[in-house]
């Protein structure tokens, strides 16, 4: 089994900034994918940043520039910086990851989720 946990979440004024953190722990022999999707109230789950198989960074274009996923593979930790927030960054926050096991098998496992809340 693997446990995400996130913290950091908040209200803030817009233009500010928060810091997301996303540990993963349990059984897994590697992080094969990590990053931040979030849902807004009656909207869709969406990307937000990752980093890919491979290491590669990708983001959705609302945040590009104001974001920036970053993480410390010993601790098996991402994070998220949120700088000039804006209103429309209102939503929760998951964390996901996509993992192999001793097993071999690959699974995909969620956080319970972050509240952001951006005051105009």
């Amino acid at each position: 089994q693997v446990q995400l946990v996130e913290s950091g979440g908040g209200l803030v004024q817009a233009g500010g900034s928060l810091r997301l953190s996303c540990a993963a722990s349990g059984n897994f022999v590697s992080i094969n994918a990590m990053g931040w999707y979030r849902q807004a109230p009656g909207k869709q789950r969406e990307l937000v940043a990752r980093f890919t198989d491979g290491g590669i960074t990708d983001y959705a274009g609302s945040v590009k520039g104001r974001f920036t996923i970053s993480g410390d593979n010993a601790k098996n930790t991402v994070y998220l910086q949120m700088n000039s927030l804006k209103p429309e960054d209102t939503a929760d926050y998951y964390c996901k990851a996509d993992v192999t096991d001793y097993r071999g098998y690959i699974g995909s496992y969620w956080g319970q989720g972050t509240q952001v809340t951006v005051s105009s």
